[in-house]
């Protein structure tokens, strides 16, 4: 058995009430990693739903309460962890890089999974200054922006049997996910247009994104074809869509 920490972003529940990938996918580890036989405390917000000893950053996930300033609450919670070290075996890190000046001088006892783009003009700064943290990728695609950085594994994520291939008998397509430049909702506007089949749009938009949505998707949303209906739950069923009030008022 081996003890092992997942510490969690804190902007979502640990799984997650609405879209939260990083947070979806700490919570399908830590629920396997347990069923194994490990011991697992995983570091999250108080409203996560757990089998794992759950140690509480903050009482709510922070986008939802509007947090102000999220970097008090991980700040701390990531204390709290360095305060604990000596508990665990192996500690599992999905903070991007927040966590390295805190855990550089015990950088053998950690893991860092990295989830986001990797191609940002700036982050190579702290890879180099930290090119001692070990790092997974979650594709090696991911890896191409910095190639050469310090990296053990790349660990596709991997999803429990709770989803089945639909029949695509519908007569729609589907975007699911985030607004945001990197995930490409205007091609998908695009690739609807050119096959003539209606599109919906389920998609959350962080404020960071607020701009990009209004100036450069926005007014792809002006289409008959197109449906954006916001931020829906894990449960949502794609065909109830129309009889949700939450549609983009066009």
């Amino acid at each position: 058995m081996t003890k092992i920490p997942q510490i969690a972003p804190l902007y979502e529940s640990c799984p997650p009430r609405f879209y939260g990938g990083t947070e979806r996918v700490v919570s399908y580890l830590t629920e396997e990693l347990v069923r194994q036989g490990h011991e697992v405390t995983l570091f999250a917000s108080g409203d996560s739903i757990t089998t794992a000893a759950l140690d509480p950053g903050c009482p709510s996930a922070l986008r939802l309460k509007g947090c102000q300033d999220p970097l008090v609450y991980h700040l701390a919670m990531l204390h709290r962890v360095r305060q604990r070290v000596a508990e665990f075996d192996i500690l599992h890190f999905h903070t991007d890089y927040l966590h390295f000046p805190l855990f550089a001088d015990i950088s053998e006892k950690t893991v860092t999974t990295l989830h986001g783009r990797l191609d940002l003009p700036d982050l190579p700064v702290v890879m180099h200054a930290f090119d001692m943290m070990p790092l997974v990728s979650i594709s090696d695609a991911q890896r191409r922006p910095m190639s050469w950085a310090n990296w053990y594994k790349t660990v596709h994520h991997g999803l429990p049997e709770l989803y089945r291939l639909g029949h695509g008998v519908s007569g729609y397509l589907a975007f699911l996910g985030r607004i945001s430049p990197e995930k490409r909702v205007d091609r998908a506007i695009e690739i609807a247009r050119r096959a003539g089949r209606p599109l919906r749009i389920a998609a959350k938009v962080d404020p960071v994104d607020q701009v990009y949505f209004e100036r450069r998707i926005e007014p792809l949303l002006d289409d008959p074809l197109v449906d954006f209906i916001g931020e829906i739950a894990k449960r949502t069923r794609m065909h109830s869509w129309a009889m949700q009030q939450r549609c983009y008022s066009r």
